[in-house]
């Protein structure tokens, strides 16, 4: 998963951006040339992203970049990557060094996600 700071955000290019709000259905949106989705948190509390990003990779078949911004804290980070996001923007006050040192923190889980569908019990 890729940390993106702020500042990078910027130059990044933004072709085919597709950005969602967190109340936007997935299943119906055009996907068609869409390389990247963004998928905003108003406040970390508020976890619907994560569904419409399961919903993009697994109903949808969504291949490409799926990015989280808004209030992304790095607690949220692993939970992300294991629900299909690819990259996400840190919340401005957030480390992105601890955040990509949480991500390493874990090297398997029991159940299965979009990542490794299979449980650990299973593969």
């Amino acid at each position: 998963m890729q940390l993106i700071s702020h500042a990078e955000l910027a130059s990044l290019p933004q072709h085919e951006v597709l950005a969602l709000t967190n109340d936007a259905d997935p299943m119906q949106q055009p996907l068609q040339g869409v390389q990247t989705i963004e998928l905003h948190f108003p406040k970390f509390t508020d976890g619907r992203a994560f569904s419409q990003a399961l919903m993009l990779r697994r109903r949808c078949g969504f291949t490409g970049e799926i990015r989280a911004t808004g209030d992304v804290l790095v607690d949220q980070l692993s939970q992300m990557h294991r629900c299909g996001f690819s990259s996400a923007v840190l919340r401005a006050d957030q480390d992105i060094a601890k955040g990509r040192d949480l991500l390493k923190h874990f090297s398997a889980f029991y159940q299965g996600d979009v990542t490794q569908p299979q449980p650990l019990f299973a593969r």
